[in-house]
């Protein structure tokens, strides 16, 4: 079975590791990042896809090079996410509208806008954390990406109730991970 699968944030953590893992079973991957992507341009299934959730056009852009290269996405996995207030307790303007423009705004628009280049059976993954649930939250840091991690959540749900048949909806936390560590043991299907 021929699987294409893009994932947004490649450049490095978990993006990379899942880009890794994927090409190394022989799937198509195509790999998102604000810049080149150079470490994996020679693996000869990935496709570097130059994004900027944050910008209209740069998504734009995006959108038409995937719907230009691959007749359809079989798996979309938003990993890309951003939190600059990580450990802050008062969030900045800059970075709470920062941070929601990538992890939310950025990541509703470019879905909803490859939702219909996806095949009927096709998966929807939404990256997200446990600093985004409401009822495990203990602590007062973090205001920004906590906001954007619940708020993604919610359309993760949302989502899922609008197309009930066909695509597989689903928000994970993958808790920790070791950025010096790009190892992953995700499997397909």
């Amino acid at each position: 079975m021929k699987t294409t699968i893009l994932i947004t944030g490649t450049s490095r953590g978990i993006g990379k590791a899942l880009a890794l893992h994927f090409l190394s079973q022989g799937v198509t991957v195509i790999g998102s990042s604000r810049k080149t992507q150079s470490e994996l341009a020679h693996y000869p299934k990935f496709f570097s896809l130059k994004l900027d959730l944050s910008n209209s056009k740069s998504r734009a852009t995006a959108i038409q090079q995937v719907q230009d290269n691959f007749e359809s996405i079989d798996i979309l996995i938003n990993n890309a996410g951003i939190g600059p207030d990580i450990d802050h307790c008062t969030p900045s303007e800059v970075d709470l509208e920062n941070t929601l423009s990538v992890n939310l705004t950025g990541t509703v628009l470019f879905t909803e806008e490859l939702i219909g280049h996806m095949t009927l059976k096709g998966k929807i993954i939404n990256i997200s954390s446990k600093m985004g649930s409401i009822n495990s939250c203990k602590k007062s840091d973090s205001t920004a990406y906590r906001i954007s991690k619940a708020a993604l959540n919610m359309y993760t749900q949302i989502l899922s109730i609008r197309v009930k048949k066909g695509l597989v909806i689903a928000a994970v936390h993958p808790g920790w991970v070791n950025p010096l560590l790009h190892q992953a043991t995700y499997t397909v299907d």
